[in-house]
């Protein structure tokens, strides 16, 4: 990095941002299907708490898409028990865990067909 530039100060991903045809239908599978925690600024609801992240969800924007830009992968303790849970809710897998180096990773699709990848560190 030039010493003429300054530091960005990026730190991690704070917001991810999904296309959704139904606002209503979509808050009902990341709170009902995925049992995901409310996220708010100050009174107002806006998205989903995965960890320190805010999943929202844009019902104005472009169509949803298997295959958005950037991918979101979300960390998993076992990937092979959140494909088992997921199917167990009836949510459909798009992609089977497979392993890919020291991670087994695998994608399910949301309420709005929005693919999502999750993965976990592959054991021994």
């Amino acid at each position: 990095m030039s010493d003429t530039l300054p530091a960005l100060g990026i730190q991690r991903v704070k917001v991810i941002a999904l296309a959704v045809r139904s606002l209503e239908r979509a808050n009902r599978f990341y709170e009902d299907m995925l049992g995901l925690a409310r996220a708010f600024e100050g009174a107002e609801h806006v998205g989903w708490q995965l960890d320190e992240i805010v999943l929202m969800l844009k019902p104005d924007w472009e169509t949803p898409t298997a295959t958005p830009n950037p991918r979101i992968t979300l960390a998993s303790v076992d990937a092979m028990a959140t494909q088992a849970a997921l199917r167990a809710r009836g949510i459909e897998v798009a992609d089977e865990v497979q392993a890919y180096g020291d991670f087994l990773i695998g994608s399910f699709l949301d309420s709005e067909g929005n693919k999502l990848w999750f993965c976990s560190p592959a054991s021994g």
